[in-house]
C-alpha cells in the first residue's frame, strides 16, 4: 500500500490553482492534468466506472462486498488549490519529530509557535511545511490522498463489510463553483463526507449563509476649480457608505457565530467607484436583515444625492446546511464514533466559510465536513502533519465499519 505522505507528496506537484476569470470549467489545466493522475489511480487501486466528466470531475466506486441492505457512501475531496498564493513549484520541507521550535522556511520566513501557536501540540510529529514561497496545498490535496488511501486499504481488506462506496474530486471549489456540475444524481449516494477541514478533529455540519454584494456608485466630475454645487465625489459617497454599516461587524472582529459584512475591494475615481462585499451570517433571520441593511443604504443615500447615484446589487451564494444535516444527524453521529475510535477528540464546531458540502446538501445530497489535517491553509505558512493525514484516513475506514455493521 502507498501511504498518504507519499501520495500527498505527489499531488501537491500539480499547480492546480484555480482562476474565476477564465470561465470555463475546471478554470485551470492543471486540474485535468490531476484529473488525469487520479482517475488512473483509482482504477489501479481497484475501484471501478473511474472516469472524468466533461467538467474535469472524477467519479469512480468501491463495489460493496455485502448482501446486507446498506446505505450507499460518499467522499469528495478538492482538486484546486486557492488562487489567493502560488501554487506553482512547490518544494515541500519535512521537518520529523518537530521540537517545538521555529521553522526556518527560507533565509528570510520563519513558521513560528509565536504566530502558529498550535505547533506546540505537534511536538513529536512529522510536520510538511512549504519552503516560504507558495502554498503547500493541503487544502485539500491532503483530503484527496486521505480518500485515496482509505479506498486501497478497504480493497485490501475485503473482510471489512462495507455497502458500496463512491469517490468525488471535485474542481473550483476555492472559486464557489466546486458544485456547480456535480453529478448528485449520478454519484448515486445516500449521504456524503468531505473530507476539507483544518485541523485534526474537526468535524463541520453548520455553516455561514453567503451572499455577494456589489456597489455601483455613480459621481460627477467637473474641473475641481469651479466644482461647488456641481461636482459629486463618488469616493466620498463610497466612503459615506462604508461607514454606515456597522463598523464592528466584520471579519477581524468576529468569531464563533458572530456575522460579518466583508469588503473584500474597492475601486474608484471621482466619476465611478465600485465596492465589493461578501456578507456572511449562520442565522436566516439577520442573513436577511443584513442583506436589507445594504438596499436601505442605498435609498438614503439615493434620497440625498439623487436616484441612481448608489446601485446595490445581491446575489444569495449558499446557504447553511445545518437544516439539510438535521434530519440525517446519524450521518454526523458516526463520524464522531469513528473519530473516537482512531483516538480522535472530536471538535464540533460551525465552519466560519463555505464548503462544497452546503451546496451539495441543498441539492439533494447530505454531506457534513471532516478534518483534513492541514493548519494555515492558503498562504507560505500552510502545513499539514503526517500523523493527521494518517488519522483522517483511519476515520474514513472506520466510518465505512460503522455502517457494515
Amino acid at each position: 500500500m502507498k501511504r498518504v505522505e507519499e501520495r500527498f507528496l505527489e499531488y501537491i506537484k500539480i499547480n492546480t490553482k484555480s482562476d474565476e476569470t477564465t470561465k470555463v470549467t475546471p478554470s485551470t489545466k492543471g486540474q485535468l492534468v490531476l484529473a488525469e493522475k487520479l482517475c488512473n489511480e483509482l482504477k489501479e487501486v481497484g475501484l471501478k466506472d473511474a472516469k472524468i466528466s466533461q467538467h474535469g470531475y472524477v467519479y469512480a466506486t468501491l463495489d460493496k462486498n455485502s448482501n446486507k441492505d446498506l446505505p450507499v457512501i460518499g467522499f469528495i475531496a478538492h482538486m484546486d488549490t486557492a488562487p489567493d498564493y502560488s501554487g506553482e513549484s512547490v518544494n515541500p520541507k519535512i521537518v520529523a519529530n518537530y521540537d517545538g521550535k521555529d521553522i526556518k522556511l527560507n533565509d528570510s520566513v520563519v513558521l513560528s509557535p509565536k504566530f502558529s501557536p498550535e505547533l506546540k501540540q505537534y511536538i513529536g510529529k512529522t510536520l510538511i511545511t512549504t519552503d516560504g514561497t507558495t502554498l503547500l496545498g493541503a487544502d485539500d490535496k491532503a483530503g484527496i490522498a486521505e480518500i485515496m488511501t482509505a479506498m486501497e486499504y478497504l480493497v485490501n481488506h475485503p473482510e471489512i463489510e462495507h455497502g458500496t462506496i463512491k469517490v468525488g474530486f471535485t474542481p473550483d471549489e476555492e472559486i464557489g463553483e466546486g458544485a456547480d456540475n456535480f453529478d448528485v444524481e449520478g454519484f448515486g449516494a445516500d449521504f456524503a463526507y468531505t473530507m476539507d477541514g483544518g485541523r485534526v478533529g474537526e468535524l463541520e455540519y453548520e455553516n455561514f449563509n453567503a451572499a455577494g454584494v456589489k456597489v455601483q456608485i455613480n459621481g460627477v466630475n467637473v474641473h475641481p476649480g469651479y466644482a461647488k454645487g456641481k461636482m459629486l465625489n463618488s469616493i466620498m459617497v463610497a466612503n459615506e457608505f462604508i461607514n454606515s454599516l456597522p463598523l464592528d461587524e466584520v471579519p477581524e472582529k468576529t468569531n464563533k457565530y458572530e456575522g460579518f459584512s466583508h469588503l473584500t475591494d474597492i475601486e474608484g475615481t471621482i466619476e465611478n467607484t465600485s465596492l465589493n462585499y461578501i456578507v456572511r451570517d449562520f442565522f436566516t433571520d439577520s442573513f436577511e436583515e443584513r442583506k436589507e441593511k445594504f438596499k436601505n443604504i442605498e435609498k438614503e443615500l439615493n434620497k440625498k444625492y439623487g436616484e441612481g447615484t448608489v446601485i446595490v446589487n445581491i446575489k444569495d451564494q449558499y446557504k447553511n446546511m445545518k437544516e439539510k444535516i438535521e434530519p440525517v444527524m446519524h450521518i454526523v453521529e458516526n463520524a464522531k464514533e469513528a473519530m473516537i475510535e482512531a483516538g480522535v477528540i472530536p471538535i464540533v464546531r460551525p465552519i466560519r466559510g463555505g464548503t462544497d458540502g452546503a451546496r451539495l446538501s441543498f441539492m439533494g445530497l447530505p454531506t457534513p465536513n471532516i478534518f483534513a489535517g492541514g493548519e494555515n491553509f492558503h498562504g507560505k505558512y500552510e502545513y499539514v502533519p503526517v500523523e493527521s493525514m494518517e488519522k483522517a484516513v483511519q476515520v474514513i475506514v472506520n466510518i465505512v465499519k460503522r455502517y457494515g455493521k
